[in-house]
């Protein structure tokens, strides 16, 4: 069974910086793409980035040039390093992966992060 475990989450001031990390039970090779989503309440939750198993990345516009998504895949471990964090930042976010066929989609729990002003 496909395990993702977010953590690094927490509460950080505007203009801060934080990191996420999502370690996979597995080998991330498995994987077609990984990436991060978020939820805020009364919001829709939104893809905030992607990497996919070649290597390429995108970003939600709100983020883009704030955030960057990596991987280490000798740590089956996704990232995500945000900078100049924003209050509309506020959100659970989760780690997410999709399969090589590109038909399931897995899911960790979530971890909070709270951007104070």
């Amino acid at each position: 069974q496909v395990q993702l475990v977010e953590s690094g989450g927490g509460l950080v001031q505007a203009g801060g910086s934080l990191a996420l990390s999502c370690a996979a039970s597995g080998s991330i090779f498995s994987f077609n793409a990984m990436g991060w989503h978020r939820q805020a309440p009364g919001k829709q939750r939104e893809l905030v980035a992607r990497i996919s198993i070649g290597g390429s990345t995108n970003y939600v516009d709100s983020v883009k040039g704030r955030f960057t998504i990596s991987r280490d895949y000798a740590k089956n471990t996704l990232y995500l390093q945000m900078n100049s964090m924003k209050p509309e930042d506020t959100a659970v976010y989760y780690c997410t992966a999709v399969d090589k066929q590109g038909i399931r989609r897995y899911w960790g729990q979530g971890t909070q992060v709270t951007v104070s002003s």
